[in-house]
């Protein structure tokens, strides 16, 4: 495979700049093994079974991104990676010339001074020790860290709309976009049509904008933070014995689930650090349906889905989705892909 073969041509216009009035009042393209169909987000209701298993991802997106300046007056921004300890993290930093060791960015809060030290380099991010702890500081002083594609200042409606409903573990800087378009009473109506839901966690980086660079076989994935409960992994094994299916909201719980799977395709529980990097050749032993919005050309989530519902299926999808003028990337439209569809 090249990176070629998961591009395709998205106008501009296409790409959704602000959330949707309501959050289910997005379209769904169902990618049927023999149709494209064009349906309402909330006909997920008649695509899940009594008996299937929604997998959720209940990660929480921090207000991850802090402008301040260099000791000399230079500007600053930064966006956390993530959480190292209580005042400590891993950076993105963007400042004219590089910090070095024991360099020093400065914040004022409240009339004093937070100084955030520059420990060392972590590859690309700078780790950087704060002299306050860093998540009530990036409450009351961070900004939501919307994607680059969405080319406007952060507003007020973004604090609520760019996270799940369900949201619980704060440790995000980027949203599992798939999650945005259930609202509580969705959520409510797909349970009492006998569908379990279970919850994962999995704390989606910064990196999961990053382009491929170079060949596919050299790309090494960023990796990501998992939990993954004892009630979650029985839950899957309940689903699978009633013969239901794992329908994943998201490929951050694809990838949770399928890098927490042994030879067997038992989940296990625990926590980890997952730098799966899913292409098309890769075994699925775990999810059975996907959930996704549209991803960008010539990237890894391309890669995923084209592994997971075939990749001529996936590139006729995203002619056809382009054509009828869906929404794209973190704030558009979704899809639902059944595995093998191709």
């Amino acid at each position: 495979m090249r990176l070629e073969d998961f591009d395709y041509h998205l106008p501009e216009e296409l790409i959704a700049q602000f959330p949707m009035a309501d959050r289910t009042a997005s379209r769904l393209l169902n990618v049927a093994v023999d149709r494209l169909e064009h349906l309402n987000f909330t006909d997920v209701t008649k695509l899940l079974k009594p008996g299937d298993l929604l997998v959720l991802n209940n990660t929480s997106v921090l207000p991850a991104r802090l402008h301040g300046q260099k000791p000399t007056g230079g500007k600053a921004e930064l966006l956390l990676e993530r959480l190292l300890g209580d005042d400590d993290g891993l950076f993105q930093v963007r400042v004219s010339k590089p910090l070095k060791d024991e360099g020093e960015l400065w914040f004022e809060s409240k009339g004093n001074r937070v100084v955030a030290t520059s420990v060392g380099r972590q590859g690309q991010f700078y780790h950087l020790k704060f002299s306050a702890p860093i998540l009530p500081f990036l409450r009351e002083h961070g900004e939501i860290p919307l994607p680059p594609y969405i080319e406007r200042q952060v507003e007020s409606e973004d604090l609520d709309r760019y996270q799940t409903v369900y949201h619980q573990i704060p440790g995000a800087v980027a949203a599992p976009t798939a999650g945005l378009h259930f609202s509580e009473t969705l959520l409510q109506e797909v349970q009492g049509q006998g569908v379990e839901i279970a919850e994962v966690t999995l704390h989606v980086g910064a990196g999961t904008f990053q382009p491929v660079r170079g060949e596919l076989q050299s790309h090494r994935m960023h990796e990501e933070i998992y939990q993954i409960s004892d009630e979650a992994t029985q839950q899957i094994e309940r689903a699978r014995r009633r013969g239901g299916r794992v329908v994943a909201v998201g490929t951050t719980v694809v990838r949770t689930l399928e890098s927490a799977a042994d030879q067997r395709g038992l989940v296990q529980p625990g926590h980890g650090e997952t730098d799966l990097f899913i292409q098309p050749g890769f075994e699925f032993r775990v999810v059975d349906a996907l959930i996704t919005n549209f991803h960008l050309p010539k990237s890894t989530l391309m890669m995923l889905v084209s592994a997971f519902a075939g990749t001529d299926r996936i590139m006729q999808a995203y002619q056809e989705a382009v054509r009828a003028r869906y929404r794209f990337f973190s704030y558009g439209d979704a899809m639902w892909l059944h595995r093998g569809s191709g």
